[in-house]
């Protein structure tokens, strides 16, 4: 029977020295002498290898030219103090067992330097790397963070659909679901399509936001949050967008926009803190790698505060809050709009505002992460609530440095007349959604919710560039390989 395996991680942290153990894992680099290998094995647990000495009397040619980069393979031996520089403990191996090989001349993760873009299209063995497993345990970490802030908020998680017939945001950027062939698409009278045959009998697709789902669940349980894929279907061939991404979206009864807005910054300052408790490692890897890109950079392009300081910059400032009108204002009197330097010139109130606004308002004007709200009612959604003003709505978005909006959110509008009057402006047929207006005819109350998009939120953590970089498997326009 096989050792027990021990974590490469408990090793390096515990260092038991004089103990006999058993690790497994793949091999990342083999440097080898006449008389003794040294393989630097890692299971995932962790950034750090740990070297595993061999002796080449002992386990022969034969074997050790089958410990290869990328081969996987167990080592059985004592832990003792390491003689050699880059760490402090070594394995001296008395078993090996080969578990699979790796040919040298076709397994494409060799020990050099590989583009982000490569690694895209092996993005079944990219979690190999240094790069993308300290990614994914982050993304680990901050999953279950999300779940364990809302448990001791005592939130309850809700699973809204995933196949759904409604449109949340009313954009029409959906992917339709149907059990149709396409080659024979049945047609009504008046030669539409005939969805009374498709499976659903009736027009589905998959959901752009569970918000709307949330909101019901939160008309019985007070305070609910979902956590799951929701899907666009946006022609978008940006560093910042998928078409298959995960949205935190909680929604809660008896909330203002204040409270909204204060939860929010409670929750991102959380999972900032939870990443600096508990990745310490990987984000110093992470942070070092970000250094190292930026060296390639213009210097105008270069961050100016390191991955580290600018999670500390969110942890150690209060959010400054700040309404759209008084935003407009600020980025209309600004040196780069007057001088023309926004790609978006902002010449007054209403206009939509662009990442290079929130960053200039983020990382030049206020230095510190900003919230912004009470946005103009016309570039919103139909559910917000109306303020007095008749011209704005309670809407609030989160502002971060070097990303832009991570959260958006909104006071939802739990009076009848006026959530119907404003779908009637926008065109949403009332009949279809008879089950959300319901929650406006009994027992309405103020309510308010917001999404943060958890694929924006590990780009901020890692310091990574490109959210196709944060994703197991990204989903875009011409993309859906595995």
């Amino acid at each position: 029977m096989r050792e027990k395996r021990t974590k490469i991680k408990h090793v390096l942290s515990n260092e038991p020295l004089g103990e006999s153990l058993t690790v497994m894992g793949w091999v990342r680099t083999k440097r080898a002498s006449k008389s003794v290998a040294f393989i630097a094995l890692n299971d995932g647990s962790s950034i750090n290898n740990l070297q595993v000495v061999a002796d080449a009397e002992k386990f022969g040619e034969e074997l050790l030219r089958k410990i290869t980069t990328g081969a996987s393979i167990s080592a059985t031996g004592k832990l003792v103090e390491s003689q050699g520089a880059g760490q402090t403990c070594e394995l001296v191996a008395e078993q090996i067992e080969v578990f699979g090989e790796a040919d040298p001349d076709k397994y494409p993760l060799q020990p050099k330097k590989h583009s982000l873009e490569f690694l895209r299209e092996i993005a079944h063995l990219r979690p190999r790397t240094n790069t993308f497993s300290a990614v994914m345990r982050v993304r680990h970490a901050l999953a279950f963070a999300v779940h364990q802030f809302f448990n001791e908020k005592e939130f309850f998680y809700i699973n809204t659909p995933i196949i759904t017939a409604s449109d949340a945001e009313g954009a029409g950027e959906t992917f339709h679901v149907t059990n149709f062939d396409l080659a024979n698409v049945p047609k009504n009278d008046e030669g539409g399509v005939d969805y009374k045959q498709d499976f659903f009998e009736k027009e589905a697709n998959l959901t752009v936001s569970g918000q709307l789902e949330g909101e019901l669940a939160a008309m019985a349980l007070s305070d609910i949050y979902t956590f799951g894929p929701t899907f666009r279907a946006e022609n978008s061939n940006t560093t910042r967008h998928l078409a298959e991404f995960w949205m935190i979206e909680p929604e809660m009864a008896f909330y203002d926009l204040k409270d909204n807005m204060d939860l929010a910054e409670e929750m991102l300052k959380y999972l900032v803190k939870y990443a600096l408790d508990n990745c310490a490692d990987d984000l110093a890897f992470l942070e070092k790698r970000a250094a190292d890109e930026d060296k390639n950079k213009p210097q105008n392009e270069r961050a100016e505060m390191t991955l580290t300081e600018r999670l500390r910059f969110v942890l150690e400032n209060d959010f400054e809050r700040v309404s759209y009108t008084e935003a407009i204002e600020i980025l209309r009197n600004s040196k780069p709009n007057k001088k023309k330097k926004f790609s978006y010139v902002i010449e007054g109130w209403g206009a939509d505002l662009q990442s290079e606004h929130e960053r200039f308002l983020v990382e030049k004007h206020f230095k510190k992460p900003v919230i912004l709200f009470d946005y103009p009612k016309d570039i919103k959604a139909f559910y917000m609530r109306q303020n007095d003003d008749e011209k704005t709505v309670g809407a609030m978005d989160i502002l971060f440095p070097g990303i832009g909006e991570i959260v958006g959110g909104s006071q939802r509008e739990e009076r009848m007349d006026k959530l119907s009057q404003r779908m009637e402006e926008m065109d949403i047929p009332a009949e279809e959604m008879e089950w959300y207006l319901d929650t406006r005819r009994f027992g309405a109350v103020p309510h308010s919710g917001f999404g943060l998009g958890f694929e924006r939120m590990i780009l901020f953590v890692t310091g990574m560039g490109n959210i196709r970089d944060v994703i197991p498997f990204p989903r875009t326009p011409g993309n859906c390989e595995f």
